[in-house]
């Protein structure tokens, strides 16, 4: 069961009792926190010899500044946090590690009701991609609205983000740059924890949002906004959200860390087969997780989403993946994407010991480590060319052939992690 943030006194760390395999773990209410909560609550922590103490927390900063101040053993946390963290952006460097992916996709685009209208009555607005929601056509129609207003005087839209080092900052900023617009410039981006989105569009302080479930539907729920664009249409089973947690503590406790590892593992399995949505669903919805109705998170783990107010639900193609595909595979091209596009904005300069840096935290070696003795099967590759794939592909496994799904971004790009230097150039050209 989760317990809301208990506040440590000066000098007393949470996590003090590793060592016996008691482990405080914190987590956003997001519906792909799942794997955190499967594990708790059915056993699979126990079974590797865990007591694992779950901590809702309300922002990423906090999850963030907890897990290197050692008030959490480890966290459900953004794809890009720990390599931010070990990089010392936003805050002193603390060496972090991500050897498990807690899965794939689950984040969308929000927009006001307002501006979806006013987009609607464009010319790109008036094309099928666009009623079928393609991000390129959603972006075209974006930016015409906003050039239109900008003519007129207009103040830019705010478009809030969960964090500036996520992975809703940078597919948001992917997105509008290939829609021709500046997310510096032409667009305000603000900071806003997931479960204040909804409030800040019903109160009208935000135009739009890019964040996780429920907080995306929530919004349709109270007639605040249309899902424009989800992200496994911007980045087919792009990456997510992590377990992250200290280098120091992966070191110190290599045991419990790998059987976190094995908990997870099965715990996202279970999370994922279609016979456990239901109870799944309830699970998440109590008020110790969630707080969300069971029927709204259902239809997530199900990948049916109601984009308009009043609208019926829609099937999305691998909105949100928990295990299928080697979802729980901490990829290096993963977190080099990630590096990029920090170059890419000018959060970090690109120097060799930052990419080597970067290079470090996904960790596929405690990864395998983990799971080699349960007989999971492995890739035999740590990372690989993202955007290749447009449909299930077999490669090569430790166990022979094991199945990658479709991975290819909106605009056809390729992200080669051989080739950063000329992938981070192209965008300066």
């Amino acid at each position: 069961m989760a317990h809301e943030p208990a506040r440590p006194s000066r000098g007393e760390r949470l996590g003090n009792d590793a060592e016996t395999g008691a482990l405080t773990l914190g987590f956003i209410p997001l519906v792909d926190c799942a794997p955190l909560v499967v594990a708790a609550e059915k056993g699979f922590a126990r079974r590797e010899g865990l007591d694992l103490t779950l901590m809702r927390e309300v922002s990423w900063a906090n999850i963030r500044d907890r897990v290197a101040l050692g008030h959490f053993d480890a966290a459900h946390m953004l794809g890009p946090m720990p390599i931010a963290s070990s990089l010392g952006l936003g805050r002193p460097a603390v060496a972090m590690v991500a050897p498990f992916s807690l899965g794939l996709g689950g984040n969308a685009v929000t927009l006001s009701l307002d501006l979806f209208a006013a987009m609607a009555e464009t010319a790109a607005g008036d094309t099928d991609q666009f009623r079928r929601f393609e991000p390129m056509a959603v972006g075209r129609a974006l930016a015409i609205v906003l050039r239109d207003r900008q003519a007129a005087g207009h103040e830019p839209p705010t478009l809030a983000i969960v964090h500036p080092f996520s992975s809703h900052n940078y597919e948001l900023r992917y997105w509008l740059a290939s829609a021709g617009l500046d997310p510096d410039n032409e667009v305000r981006l603000a900071v806003l924890p997931p479960s204040m989105m909804v409030d800040g569009m019903i109160e009208r302080q935000i135009d739009g949002f890019c964040a996780g479930e429920p907080w995306n539907s929530l919004a349709v729920a109270a007639g605040a906004g249309v899902i424009a664009v989800t992200k496994s249409a911007l980045w087919r089973q792009g990456p997510e959200k992590v377990l992250g947690l200290r280098a120091e503590f992966a070191d110190r406790f290599p045991e419990q860390t790998a059987a976190l590892v094995r908990a997870l593992y099965e715990a996202a399995r279970w999370a994922a087969d279609p016979a456990n949505i239901g109870e799944l669903a309830l699970l998440l919805s109590d008020p110790a997780y969630l707080s969300t109705p069971a029927a709204i998170i259902e239809s997530d783990l199900r990948g049916t989403l109601t984009r308009v107010p009043g609208t019926a639900a829609e099937p999305v193609a691998d909105f949100l993946v928990f295990h299928e595909y080697a979802a729980n595979f901490p990829w290096l091209s993963h977190a080099l994407w990630f590096y990029a596009q920090m170059v890419r904005w000018g959060h970090v300069d690109h120097t060799a010991a930052h990419a080597e840096t970067a290079r470090r935290v996904y960790r596929p070696d405690l990864y395998r480590a983990a799971l080699a003795p349960i007989g999971a099967d492995l890739p035999r590759a740590s990372a690989k060319v993202e955007g290749a794939l447009q449909r299930p592909t077999p490669v090569a496994s430790r166990l022979g052939r094991m199945t990658l799904g479709p991975d290819g971004f909106f605009d056809g790009r390729l992200f080669d992690p051989d080739q950063l230097d000329q992938y981070i150039a192209s965008f300066r050209s």
